[in-house]
């Protein structure tokens, strides 16, 4: 049965672009092309059933002996990496999976990719079901479909899973979200589609005409396929990013717990002031609220967390953060006059609070004066059977045992609006959302998991949107569809379990696990790396990782705890970062290895800068999730040593920043070492490291100047992104071997020549630099802390001078990978 382009199910089999990818497929399970979008190698998975039941899981077809990478829920909130090769090595709780056909024979000695064929499986919403994928003991890849409310039992079935599939691993998994996306607005023009087919084919062919290649689609067919599908949300790209994405910020959890005060604020702000290294922005964690437990409550307690008993009793702050350390003062006597206080003190840009989507742990307390009208009402969470399977988790305990007090969705915006707006009145910024994924344990009685989390979303949104107009939401403890596949205009999401500083275990399975994530939500939101310690012995291991994340870069230090020579490598003195453009995904080489639990692989992420490439490569080696144990576990003591390679072309999209013409040859500096080294097209460079160590490359494509000199700029070589600094570059045709540079920050800034400039000019005067002739180090003096400089390279254009240049780069053994000495 042949079903558009590239996808088709023969003799028991999916089919991929002429690739077996699933065998013995059941007979039930249908094939329907994903028409309307202009991405022809698209289609969904369903199941022909009686449709009737609130959870159902049906077996799809057997998957063996190809790589694949899936990320699943290993908590309520939290999703982390998987990789096997057949079907019982995938997990419950599977929200995404990417399939690797014809890899391993195809990859050089030096993990160097050369062909493959990429097949991702997006589990998805239908109407009011939630699907996700699992594994059983004969290798079948399962589809497990429920709604959370016994009362909602009618599913139709036809369109559980995408199937999109290419040659590139980030495309293919950015064009099937994007479609999804197309088709999830598509649902929103035919549902409010009054007026005739002719209408619809105007809205989409105005707000779509470039995704749709040909006028002969039906729209009938488009109408019958979006009106059974998704609900909306937006492509990350497409979303509002709050600009404390760019400032360096701290926040107060790690420093105070749920002890945090006013008078802790501002020690910890003065704090940081001391040592040059100030936060622009500052999220006030939990402990702010007014919150007070049921009389016959019982209460949760453990070092360094939160009461999860309590419930929220006021929109407004405690005690803690009013005059005096006293309740009931004047309104100008409490938040207002602090946030106040430490925006003008502290030249902060932005302050954020946190909140739960249900207001606290423990929701709204039921009959609390001037919470009437929220309408809380007692309720009892009821995990599925997945989640039920998962790690244990202290917090749902807790909130199951006492309940939660949870606000009338149909009063929820009211809610939400009340306390925003009384924030926003007090000089807050932004919230962070927690514990979103309650939601889908609350949906008996309420039609379902999926229209609950439609309506809390829908009405935080509308209110964020009224109140915050930077879209300053940041959403955590929220890694399931139900929230993704609803989320319009949220922009920014916590990647990865917590920070952990005291458990060692923790600190490799973080990098490891925000990087595997971001490859699927990073098309939704631009994933947050959660919070570090300046001081602390992993610190410079997690300051990397966030320097290539593309990521919001803050701290979470008790005041005079700092280590202000590392914060200096990620923050400018204007309190900015060097931020990468995208969010930090592992190499395409390194999406099927696994460099927590192999022993063998080392984990690289690639970013973009404005005119250069950033690649992150740690040593994750030795503590992973444990699917026995149910936790995070150190499997190897002693880890060893590492060997992998980096290659420009790990750098995804490098060719998207280089020059027409570009040969392939690129400049590679590595930051720890102070090396750089010419890579010559398709060469690799080894790279050898301990555990728990790092390095960061800043890679550049190699340009060749008018006068036959070769040049590439590689930034603030001081600063672990050291070409973020780099804002704007120009070759000038008509001045012979001159190179135009716009540069953010301060430091050192170095770039690769073939030969010695005549001269470097910053600001209209000529600045000092040295140049070495064995490497093509160029380092121009220290810059002056200015925000910007514009800078000018003059080369020589003699005869001389550029034979030995070129001598130089192409000397024996410079292509072969060996670093060369500054």
């Amino acid at each position: 049965m042949t079903v558009g382009a590239g996808i088709n199910v023969s003799d028991g089999k999916l089919v991929v672009l002429g690739n077996s990818v699933l065998t013995d497929v059941h007979d039930n399970i249908i094939v329907t092309p994903a028409t309307g979008g202009g991405l022809i190698n698209g289609a969904f998975i369903g199941v022909d059933s009686d449709h009737v039941s609130s959870r159902r899981v049906f077996p799809v077809g057997k998957l063996q002996e190809l790589r694949f990478m899936c990320l699943f829920r290993f908590k309520l909130w939290w999703m982390t990496q998987r990789m096997g090769s057949c079907g019982q090595d995938i997990p419950v709780e599977t929200q995404f999976l990417i399939v690797e056909v014809n890899g391993d024979s195809l990859f050089g000695d030096d993990g160097a990719n050369q062909s493959a064929l990429y097949t991702v499986f997006l589990p998805v919403l239908e109407g009011d079901f939630r699907a996700v994928l699992q594994g059983n003991a004969q290798d079948e890849l399962e589809i497990c479909l429920e709604s959370g409310d016994p009362y909602v039992e009618g599913f139709e079935g036809t369109h559980l899973v995408y199937v999109g599939a290419g040659a590139d691993p980030f495309d293919v998994i950015t064009d099937a979200v994007k479609w999804m996306r197309t088709i999830s607005v598509f649902l929103v023009f035919t549902l409010n589609y009054q007026h005739g087919l002719g209408l619809v084919y105007f809205a989409v062919k105005l707000h779509f005409h470039d995704c749709i290649q040909s006028t002969d689609i039906s729209i009938l067919n488009v109408r019958r396929t979006v009106e059974r599908h998704l609900r909306s949300f937006t492509h990350r790209e497409r979303k509002k990013m709050p600009d404390m994405l760019n400032w360096f910020g701290w926040c107060t959890w790690d420093a105070f717990y749920a002890d945090v005060t006013a008078a802790g604020v501002k020690h910890g702000l003065e704090s940081f002031g001391k040592g040059g290294v100030s936060p622009k922005f500052v999220i006030i964690d939990d402990g702010w609220q007014s919150v007070g437990m049921d009389p016959i409550g019982e209460e949760f307690k453990a070092d360094n967390t939160a009461n999860f008993a309590n419930r929220l009793t006021d929109i407004k702050e405690n005690h803690k953060f009013q005059k005096n350390d006293k309740d009931g003062n004047r309104l100008e006597d409490g938040f207002r006059h602090f946030i106040t206080e430490i925006k003008e003190d502290h030249a902060l840009k932005y302050v954020y609070v946190w909140h739960a989507i249900t207001g606290y742990w423990g929701g709204v307390r039921p009959g609390v004066i001037g919470m009437e009208h929220y309408e809380p009402k007692m309720s009892y969470p009821k995990a599925s059977p997945g989640v039920q399977s998962l790690e244990p988790d202290e917090a749902l305990n807790c909130i199951i045992m006492n309940g939660l007090g949870f606000v009338n969705p149909e009063r929820v915006f009211i809610f939400y609006n009340e306390l925003h707006s009384y924030l926003a009145s007090c000089g807050i910024d932004g919230v962070k959302v927690d514990v979103q994924n309650i939601l889908e344990t609350l949906g008996g009685g309420h039609g379902g998991r999926v229209k609950l989390a439609g309506k809390y979303h829908r009405a935080l949104e509308a209110s964020i949107a009224r109140n915050f107009p930077d879209n300053g939401i940041i959403s955590c403890m929220s890694h399931n569809t139900d929230g993704l596949y609803s989320a319009k205009r949220t922009a920014v999401i916590r990647a990865s379990d917590d920070f952990w500083p005291r458990d060692s275990a923790s600190h490799t399975i973080h990098i490891a696990s925000v990087a595997y994530n971001t490859v699927f939500l990073g098309e939704f939101m631009q994933p947050d790396w959660d919070m570090f310690h300046s001081l602390h012995p992993m610190a410079d291991y997690h300051a990397a990782a966030r320097a290539v994340g593309g990521c919001a870069i803050y701290v979470s230090d008790k005041p005079g705890h700092h280590d202000f020579n590392l914060l200096k490598k990620i923050v400018l003195p204007d309190g900015s970062i060097l931020r990468a453009k995208l969010p930090g995904r592992p190499t395409r080489d390194c999406l099927f290895t696994d460099p927590a639990r192999d022993g063998k692989s080392l984990l690289k992420i690639w970013n973009m800068n404005e005119s250069t490439g950033v690649i992150g490569v740690f040593n994750c080696q030795g503590a992973g999730w444990c699917k026995v144990g149910k936790r995070n576990l150190i499997h190897d003591e002693q880890p060893g040593t590492i060997t992998g390679f980096v290659r420009a072309t790990d750098v995804n999209y490098l060719n998207k920043i280089a020059e027409a013409g570009w040969t392939g040859d690129a400049v590679v500096y590595a930051h720890l070492r102070g090396e750089v080294v010419y890579l010559p097209q398709n060469a690799s460079l080894p790279i050898t490291l301990r555990a728990k160590e790092y390095e960061i490359f800043t890679v550049v494509p190699v340009k060749q100047l008018s006068n036959g000199a070769t040049f590439a700029a590689i930034g603030l070589v001081e600063m672990f992104n050291s070409g973020g600094a780099i804002k704007d570059l120009k070759y000038e045709a008509e001045r012979s071997g001159t190179v135009n540079l716009k540069i953010r920050g301060c430091g050192m800034f170095g770039a690769y020549s073939s030969i010695s400039p005549k001269e470097i000019v910053v600001d209209g005067e000529g600045s000092e630099f040295e140049y070495d002739e064995l490497s093509g180090l160029l380092i121009a003096a220290p810059l002056p802390p200015n925000n910007w400089l514009m800078g000018n390279l003059f080369f020589p254009c003699s005869e001389k001078d550029l034979i030995s240049g070129l001598e130089r780069y192409v000397a024996p053994g410079m292509g072969t990978g060996g670093f060369r000495q500054r």
